[in-house]
């Protein structure tokens, strides 16, 4: 009875590249070449091979693999914040460029908080992945988690955001350009009193918005006015909040400094009898295939999610791969959208003699203008 249930357990394992070998009649080196695609292998036994494999119904061994070459061919990915539509168009950019490399990803949503990112980024280094793409959550990265990630000798390509704790590649969109670019053509507009709703300034990008938007009040001879600064999170909720400090002091335009914050200012505005463009111009950070359909049409300034994403992820296989060389920081251009909220047309229709504004109104609505 117990021989019997031997041979049971026998017959129920797994085959292995051994029993493909001897099924196909071929030595077990053959069939690693035909598992891994090696060109060397001629047309008739590549076909034995693969016959062989669906008759037994074998799958290669995928961990013994990893380790035996000490590569998982898997990339890590750490955002902030999943749920904010900005990062899944950074993550697709990611997919499709490690899928043609032969990469599969890892997704880890760190929620900004700087725990859970060091349990996740530790989670990945266990899972032994090739390496990180990391969007850093607000703060410093403990000493001892940089030590590791220097002796692991895992490359990392920071996203979005620069980390001075470590020393890595960064692919990022040039939010200072961004911001100057949509504060000046606010400034261009004749507005006077420009607030802003910014990013957290321990983040790098919350600092470099902020820095593109005071560049562009002094270029454009305006004030700073401190009391039309709110710092926000990124998030809806400080949006709202910050509508409801910031409307109240009367600015005859904002700037805000993603869409979500956007999208919590708008309703405060709304709740407080506010109208935009009538009562103020606005222009937001990042663009949306369906910010075309708000009332009013969203002026914005669109970065390159997707480029973004696919680019770190090309550069972190460089470094897989084994390329060395100083670590570079690349920005990635973004452009102005110009729609409605900022009152271009409001402003131009109110600048026009009578005749002028009803010529306006036999032509189509207003595109999209790019750039200025």
């Amino acid at each position: 009875m117990n021989s019997k249930r031997v041979r049971q357990h026998k017959s129920l394992k797994e085959p292995n590249i051994h029993a493909v070998a001897q099924r196909a009649g071929v030595s077990v080196f053959t069939v690693s070449s035909v598992i891994n695609k090696k060109a060397h292998v001629s047309t008739p036994l590549r076909r034995k091979v693969e016959e062989a494999i669906r008759e037994l119904n074998y799958r290669p061994n995928l961990l013994a693999r990893s380790l035996a070459k000490r590569q998982t061919h898997t990339i890590g990915v750490v955002v902030p914040d999943i749920a904010n539509p900005f990062f899944p168009l950074i993550v697709r950019g990611v997919e499709d460029e490690a899928q043609k490399a032969g990469y599969s990803i890892l997704l880890c949503n760190s929620d900004n908080q700087l725990e859970k990112e060091e349990q996740y980024l530790e989670l990945l280094l266990s899972k032994r992945v090739d390496g990180i793409l990391l969007t850093k959550a607000p703060g410093s990265l403990a000493h001892s988690l940089c030590h590791v990630l220097c002796a692991t000798k895992v490359p990392c390509v920071l996203v979005m955001r620069t980390c001075r704790d470590l020393k890595a590649d960064a692919v990022l969109s040039d939010d200072f350009q961004g911001a100057f670019e949509a504060v000046s053509h606010l400034v261009r507009q004749g507005y006077r009193r420009i607030g802003l709703v910014g990013g957290p300034l321990n983040v790098s990008n919350g600092r470099a918005r902020w820095q593109g938007f005071r560049k562009a009040l002094r270029v454009g001879g305006l004030p700073q006015c401190q009391d039309l600064i709110v710092e926000g999170d990124y998030r809806i909720e400080s949006g709202y909040r910050a509508g409801l400090a910031l409307l109240p002091r009367r600015p005859d335009a904002v700037y805000v400094a993603n869409y979500l914050m956007t999208v919590g200012l708008m309703k405060a505005a709304e709740e407080m009898g506010v109208r935009c463009p009538e009562d103020f111009g606005l222009v937001s950070f990042d663009d949306y295939p369906w910010l075309g359909c708000f009332h009013p049409r969203l002026t914005t300034v669109d970065l390159p999610k997707y480029d973004v994403g696919a680019e770190a992820t090309r550069i972190l296989i460089e470094r897989i791969k084994g390329k060395s060389g100083r670590f570079v920081i690349k920005k990635l251009p973004p452009q102005l959208v110009v729609r409605e909220s900022c009152g271009f047309t409001h402003r131009m229709r109110g600048s026009m003699e009578p005749q002028q504004v009803q010529q306006m109104s036999c032509v189509p609505k207003e595109a999209d203008i790019p750039g200025t």
